[in-house]
């Protein structure tokens, strides 16, 4: 029974087919007559109209279907490929973060190296900072194949921040101003005045205030607020001359006996990745 449905169906599509290019056939035949009946035609060309979009629905759907696919599947990439494209823009804007922050920092090294005309200078990035000794040292990348050698001045921005005390090949160890290393060696400065300059030790850092503390001051009549504070070149281990800050003022011991001026740095000594290693004079002073 089923098999009698089946060629049932096959024999009213295969009678469709016949009839459907017969009209054809007769429609192309009494179009040019001009004894045909209207009539005759129109109906011939109606039923040529109807058996024909019934075979042509499923092709017109089948077409639709396989273009709205296309559409979906490119917008599909074309979605993956923007999204793909955003995180490159987000890794390249973090790039570009990062390589406007080393410019600005490098920029500052280079006009502070314009200041430094007596001595040759090599520029240092900051490898590691212990958070356990971070006021005390760091490291950085710059070693004897650089000419680094111990005892070095080292500046930061505008300001001194400590000395070389240890040298390897590739790398050196930085003791900072601000450590509280009591052993540690010490700045010798002075503060330049109108008439006469004062001389003194930076000998500490009050990391309350974020001052450095210079003692051993041979007067304070004419100090004031405001005032340069260098390094003196006494003692031999610095150079004169680098910048280390401004007076921020004067205060007495706990005994009110001794007088420790308080010196605002120059540098920014909790922050730094660049840093600038002070070698020697020029003229070959140490």
């Amino acid at each position: 029974m089923q098999k009698f449905f089946s060629n049932k169906k096959l024999i009213i599509l295969m009678i469709l087919i016949i009839v459907t290019f017969g009209l054809l056939a007769v429609t192309v035949n009494i179009r040019d007559k001009k004894s045909t009946p209207p009539v005759v035609q129109q109906v011939g060309n109606d039923v040529v109209s109807v058996v024909g979009g019934v075979f042509a629905y499923p092709t017109n759907a089948v077409k639709n279907a396989t273009s709205e696919f296309s559409d979906l599947y490119n917008t599909y990439s074309e979605n993956k490929r923007l999204k793909a494209r955003i995180g490159e823009l987000a890794q390249n804007q973090a790039k570009l973060e990062v390589v406007q922050d080393e410019n600005k920092k490098l920029k500052q090294e280079l006009k502070l190296n314009g200041t430094l005309t007596d001595y040759s200078t090599v520029n240092a990035s900051v490898l590691s900072r212990s958070p356990s000794s971070w006021q005390n040292y760091l490291t950085i990348n710059r070693g004897q194949t650089s000419g680094i050698k111990k005892n070095m001045p080292v500046m930061s921005g505008k300001g001194l921040i400590g000395r070389i005390i240890e040298v390897d090949k590739v790398s050196s160890k930085v003791e900072l101003i601000s450590t509280n290393n009591e052993l540690n060696d010490k700045f010798a400065a002075e503060i330049l005045g109108d008439n006469k300059n004062v001389t003194g030790v930076v000998s500490r850092y009050d990391s309350s205030t974020g001052d450095l503390v210079m003692e051993n001051v041979n007067s304070t009549k004419d100090i004031k607020k405001g005032q340069s504070v260098i390094t003196s070149g006494l003692g031999g281990l610095t150079p004169r001359g680098l910048y280390i800050g401004k007076v921020y003022g004067i205060k007495k011991d706990n005994y009110g006996m001794t007088n420790s001026v308080y010196i605002t740095p120059a540098a920014e000594l909790r922050n730094f990745t660049v840093v600038t290693v002070i070698k020697s004079s020029v003229h070959g002073e140490n």
